[in-house]
């Protein structure tokens, strides 16, 4: 069972509570940056989750390194350690087909986030100047 697991919404589609981290986003990107690049260090996933983050926020290097290890936890990564060349051994991270399932469900809830975002947006922007009430 995920450690997110979330039992008000156990369906068969993903919900919110049960992604985990959906304050800064860092799960869904890991997931996608190591779809992309097969395998990937800390380091370097750290460089790479700017380029594709959902968020402005930054995300700090404590955060990426929780995710990883709930991931591996969850079987949604693996690791191995890289011990060739001439610097400090390093935690090599892979997706498993786990994995790249979860990345589906992520993608699933966040279309429907951005739709229902995009939805609530245009309701606003349709209220704007045309009689809706101003705060007291």
């Amino acid at each position: 069972m995920p450690k997110f697991f979330c039992p008000r919404h156990a369906g068969s589609s993903p919900c919110s509570c049960s992604m985990g981290n959906l304050y800064r986003y860092i799960e869904p990107v890991v997931l996608l940056v190591l779809k992309e690049e097969q395998k990937s260090y800390g380091y370097d996933l750290a460089e790479k989750l700017t380029n594709f983050a959902l968020t402005d926020a930054h995300i700090e290097r404590a955060s990426l390194y929780r995710t990883l290890r709930v991931l591996e936890e969850n079987g949604h990564v693996t690791s191995t350690w890289d011990v060739e060349g001439s610097g400090p051994a390093r935690r090599v991270y892979a997706l498993t087909k786990k994995g790249r399932r979860h990345l589906q469900e992520w993608a699933q809830l966040l279309g429907r986030m951005g739709r229902a975002m995009i939805a609530f947006s245009d309701r606003v922007e349709e209220g704007v100047g045309h009689g809706s009430s101003t705060p007291r």
